[in-house]
């Protein structure tokens, strides 16, 4: 297993590095002629950090930037309501209009049956993106408050050139006091497209990757962001090619012989609403295959990769087991998908008791 520090050395469980934006809903509507939004906070490297403090209840702080303004002060009560730590964050001043420095937005739209689901951001320019090598004291995180876990991802590494150095950045520093350095690529075109597509994803990726303890991703970031391959990985789960996917994974640990976990999803969208979902994992050269949900029905799934990790992260740094930690994943982001909002509500005797295979009867 994993040689995690102990909660007595460190004040942090876990911390995640990454973009908070405002997630704004239209709800059962859409983008395009809604009249009102519900608000959130969401972001893929935090929503990991908030799965973990209130689904686990680990102590857990993100580190992020937020322009100061009314609405870092908003998406920052989100966070305080979530239970995550605040006082890594950085307040960046504000000019009046957003013309140096702003707060991401992000409109996500739920899909349903045939229509597929939306996401609009609109987050050029912000403060986390701003964020540079030496702006963070990485040696008082790590080294004088002492962290387990440190997690961050290939969207925060996309916002920007200086925010690739500082996943770099923290990684190193991570890696050099002890802690578990954890990253999920989730690859997003949008983010890429315009500076340099899957060939520059993949050139700052493979160079972080080399300071990752546990690795994760579904088939789409294995090999838009480190440039491995897969076959027929778009078929229900009963037919998808598992040995396929073993092979990509173990591929991976052989070319990263730092990597000590893989993780990766397994979904097949059949309708935006009813999706199979699964995952498989490869730790100290096994593979281990988990739960599989052929017809989970979809309520939001923005967030579902999201909350795999934390329940993944949770269960090997518990000590679980493999196999174990594996489910906590599957079933926590199984739970994630039946409620809106990127961040899971879930509650741990919830994920355990869809482990265990209970039933779905009304509690009373």
């Amino acid at each position: 297993m994993l040689a995690i520090k102990s909660k007595e050395r460190c004040k942090f469980d876990e911390i995640s590095l990454g973009e908070v934006m405002l997630r704004l809903d239209p709800g059962e509507g859409r983008i395009r002629n809604a009249r009102s939004f519900r608000a959130w906070e969401g972001g893929g490297e935090y929503n990991v950090a908030r799965g973990l403090r209130k689904c686990f209840k680990l102590n857990t702080a993100v580190v992020t930037a937020f322009a100061e303004n009314d609405i870092g002060y908003l998406i920052e009560d989100f966070i305080l309501q979530g239970g995550v730590d605040t006082r890594f964050i950085k307040w960046v001043p504000y000019d009046g209009i957003g013309r140096n420095v702003r707060n991401g937005l992000n409109f996500t739209e739920r899909g349903y049956g045939v229509r597929g689901a939306i996401g609009v951001s609109d987050r050029a320019n912000t403060a986390a993106a701003s964020i540079k090598p030496g702006d963070i004291d990485w040696e008082y995180i790590f080294g004088t408050c002492g962290v387990r876990w440190f997690h961050t991802g290939g969207i925060f590494a996309a916002l920007s050139e200086t925010s690739a150095q500082v996943a770099l950045e923290a990684s190193k520093c991570a890696k050099k006091h002890g802690t578990i350095v954890s990253y999920d690529l989730n690859y997003r075109p949008s983010l890429w497209k315009d500076i340099g597509g899957k060939a520059r994803a993949q050139e700052i990726n493979k160079e972080i990757a080399k300071y990752v303890d546990v690795m994760i991703g579904n088939e789409e970031d294995f090999i838009a962001c480190l440039g491995f391959e897969i076959e027929d990985a778009d078929e229900s789960l009963s037919e998808l090619n598992i040995d396929g996917y073993k092979n990509m994974i173990t591929a991976a640990s052989a070319a990263y012989p730092n990597f000590q976990v893989i993780g990766t999803t397994l979904r097949t969208v059949r309708t935006a609403t009813v999706n199979s979902w699964s995952a498989i994992c490869w730790a100290e050269g096994m593979i281990y295959q988990g739960m599989a949900f052929e017809d989970l029905e979809i309520f939001d799934r923005v967030g579902g990769g999201d909350s795999f990790a934390s329940g993944l992260i949770y269960g090997l740094m518990s000590g679980k087991g493999y196999q174990d930690a594996l489910n906590y994943g599957i079933c926590h982001g199984a739970l994630a998908m039946t409620t809106a909002g990127d961040t899971s509500t879930a509650l741990q005797k919830e994920v355990e008791k869809l482990m265990r295979g209970a039933g779905v009867r009304v509690e009373r």
